[in-house]
């Protein structure tokens, strides 16, 4: 057996991509099914990147269900059914807090210990960012960072 992805439901694809490519993710494929009336969005990491149009090692498979054909709002997804995080093991956890958060996007558990960071995509999916390797020491403005809402 072997891991194949973690499907994630998005209600705007584009804020979805743009999320998971600030994390570091590459698109892979995409199929639109019309019939369906549905968009799936693979993405991988580098590490488990192959190449275009070639499923990664361990990807992210975004869907989208596109609105009803009656004009009635889109269907809005939470972060329920027995869903917890994805985790992403990251070469520098300062660096890619500190990048994430001068985009705009919230820490909601900030490195503190130079280990662990939870942020959340814009679909409100949990995020864990951990640093590879050993642990860095705890570092300022991280350190003394409160929580920020859930994560």
């Amino acid at each position: 057996m072997r891991y194949l992805h973690t499907m994630l439901r998005v209600a705007d694809p584009e804020a979805a991509i743009r999320f998971f490519t600030l994390l570091g993710l590459k698109e892979t494929r995409r199929m639109e099914n019309q019939a369906g009336r549905y968009t799936l969005i693979y993405l991988a990491a580098d590490e488990d990147f192959r190449g275009d149009g070639e499923q990664g090692d361990a990807e992210v498979e975004l869907t989208y269900n596109w609105p009803p054909e009656d004009g009635s709002p889109a269907e809005t997804y939470t972060g329920d059914r027995n869903f917890g995080h994805l985790a992403y093991g990251v070469d520098d956890i300062y660096e890619t807090c500190a990048r994430l958060q001068a985009d705009g996007v919230t820490i909601n558990r900030p490195p503190r210990d130079g280990y662990m960071a939870f942020v959340r995509s814009p679909d409100g999916i949990s995020i864990e960012l951990l640093q590879k390797g050993e642990h860095k020491a705890p570092a300022e403005p991280w350190a003394s960072m409160s929580n920020t809402g859930e994560w």
